[in-house]
């Protein structure tokens, strides 16, 4: 059984930074790319950042480049991402998600989803 579970959200003000991690089980991590999305009302899903199995291959959405670095550690299976100056738009569920495969063309519609951790910036 897949499992990814996602912690680290919570609530912060405009300007600061959180760390998002990521742990998964039931698959080869290594295997896999992974990705960081998110939801909010109104505006639907966004791929915030995905890294191939290597972390070779690395894309993040424009609304974010500069701010948020995902990383991933094949040894712990744990994928993390590290938000910096949020922005009251930033606010949304994020969830993490495992693609099939180890590479990806688009940062969009993984195979295996968290139940994902909600993350609220006020100004």
């Amino acid at each position: 059984q897949v499992q990814l579970v996602e912690s680290g959200g919570g609530s912060v003000q405009a300007g600061e930074s959180l760390r998002l991690s990521c742990s998964v089980s039931g698959l080869t991590f290594s295997d896999h790319a992974m990705g960081w999305f998110r939801e909010s009302p109104g505006k639907g899903r966004e791929g915030v950042a995905c890294i191939s199995s290597t972390s070779r291959t690395v894309h993040y959405a424009d609304s974010v480049k500069g701010r948020f670095t995902v990383s991933r550690d094949n040894a712990a299976n744990t994928l993390t991402l590290r938000m910096y100056r949020l922005k009251p738009e930033d606010t949304a569920m994020y969830y993490c998600a495992a693609d099939y495969t180890a590479g990806f063309i688009e940062c969009a519609d993984f195979g295996y989803w968290g139940q994902g951790t909600q993350v609220t910036v006020s100004s």
